[in-house]
């Protein structure tokens, strides 16, 4: 199983596990995630671009990988993720260059994966 497919695998299935539980908020924290992303005054292609920002910033790696895997299926090109890697990195600082690094890495994954 390559990086990507155990990634997701692993979010769907802790997910699933999660939303078992029956917890009536955290049931509700992922419903207002899920609105959140969807498409409204802005649309979901630049949503993803904040999302992937924001989680770079932040310096979470799950959140890094759902969003590029997020923006590459709402068809951002290489250049665009490289300009809100560039964003994210201003706002950041240099703390966000080894998260950068995942992320670029992921990426070509994505692209490598996309080319079978």
């Amino acid at each position: 199983m390559n990086l990507i497919e155990e990634f997701n695998s692993y979010r769907a299935q802790m997910n699933e596990k999660i939303m078992d539980s029956d917890n009536k908020v955290i049931k509700r924290f992922f419903n207002l995630d899920t609105n959140t992303y969807a498409d409204g005054a802005v649309d979901v292609k630049t949503k993803e671009m904040i999302g992937l920002a924001c989680s770079m910033v932040l310096r979470c790696d799950d959140c890094i990988k759902y969003h590029l895997g997020k923006c590459y299926e709402v068809g951002l090109t290489k250049t665009e993720i490289f300009e809100v890697f560039s964003i994210a990195t201003v706002i950041g600082g240099s703390i966000v260059i080894p998260h950068l690094r995942r992320a670029v890495e992921y990426w070509e994954l994505l692209e490598q994966e996309a080319s079978k």
